[in-house]
């Protein structure tokens, strides 16, 4: 049953005061290469709005907040980090939750999470979930009390959100790495870059869907600057969601020599691409390298299994 907020809009502070430090990572394959890695640590915001999530979600919530609307529409699959934090942000800040989940009904830790977080679930099939906006539309008619967030906070608000964390950097990077499902968060770091003007940084990104050069017209549509940035489109381990046991060895050695959590669906696959790409001397001796580990560590409970 959907728990009903009372929102009072004068009386919400639209704040989450976090820690997100720079932190080198002193492996023996990097002293070998001669590189210096950093992490930014935006897992380490929030147990559940965590990395790019709050990011993402930030202006959303204040757009809402301008606007009068109580209710935040949004979309996702069944282990979608991005329900979880909205239903999370909702429950925080006083807004009332719907999330349309793709696919089939079904039940797992995440969405009883978003359940707990007093979120209302809709689940729809694959065919109807392709029109969100019909969806959203079918549900609130004007729209005028509901905000719509679209799948991972994929928008010029969660652009917006993104760019800030160039202006939290301690220092200038040459190399800026960052996992990509819609390219909200690479459309944020370029136009970080380009408003600070780093004109000797280079933004990669690593697509985690098959296909991945649609993150260049994603960004493009965000009017986001792709004249910085590489996409490595070969990290995918076979599309969204997909493994292999090469990958899992990797996140179990990773994780174990680090203690920094890492999970297969994105994070994982970055932090391999990383490590494949200094093996094989991409970099100049002596540049340092930013990998951005934008949360989302529910995703390992979908595969933990397969690390017993």
């Amino acid at each position: 049953m959907k728990q009903e907020h009372e929102l009072n809009i004068t009386a919400i502070e639209l704040t989450l005061d976090f820690y997100s430090p720079e932190e080198e990572l002193f492996l023996p394959l990097f002293k070998e290469k001669q590189v210096r890695v950093f992490v930014k640590r935006d897992d380490l915001i929030h147990p559940f709005i965590s990395g790019n999530k709050w990011r993402k979600l930030k202006y959303a919530l204040i757009s809402a907040k301008e606007n009068k609307q109580d209710t935040l529409v949004t979309f996702g699959g069944a282990w979608s980090n991005h329900l979880l934090a909205t239903a999370c942000a909702g429950a925080m800040f006083g807004f009332n939750t719907i999330g349309f989940v793709r696919g089939e009904s079904v039940s797992n830790p995440v969405l009883a999470m978003c359940k707990l977080y007093g979120m209302e679930l809709v689940f729809v099939t694959r065919t109807e979930y392709k029109h969100k906006t019909d969806l959203f539309h079918q549900r609130f008619e004007n729209g005028s009390n509901a905000l719509f967030i679209d799948e991972g906070g994929y928008g010029t608000h969660g652009m917006k959100g993104c760019s800030e964390i160039i202006t939290e950097l301690k220092q200038n990077y040459n190399h800026i790495f960052c996992a990509a499902g819609t390219g909200t968060t690479l459309a944020g770091l370029a136009k970080g870059i380009a408003d600070h003007q780093l004109d000797n940084t280079t933004l990669h990104g690593i697509p985690v869907l098959k296909g991945g050069d649609f993150i260049e017209e994603e960004m493009k549509n965000l009017n986001a600057p792709i004249n910085q940035l590489i996409l490595h489109t070969t990290y995918h381990f076979g599309g969204y969601a997909k493994t292999a046991p090469e990958l899992f060895h990797f996140i179990q050695e990773f994780v174990s020599k680090t203690g920094i959590m890492v999970e297969p669906i994105y994070t994982g696959k970055l932090f391999y691409a990383l490590q494949d790409l200094v093996q094989k001397e991409t970099f100049l001796a002596n540049e340092k390298i930013l990998i951005l580990h934008t949360g989302g560590l529910t995703g390992f409970l979908g595969m933990y299994e397969k690390f017993i």
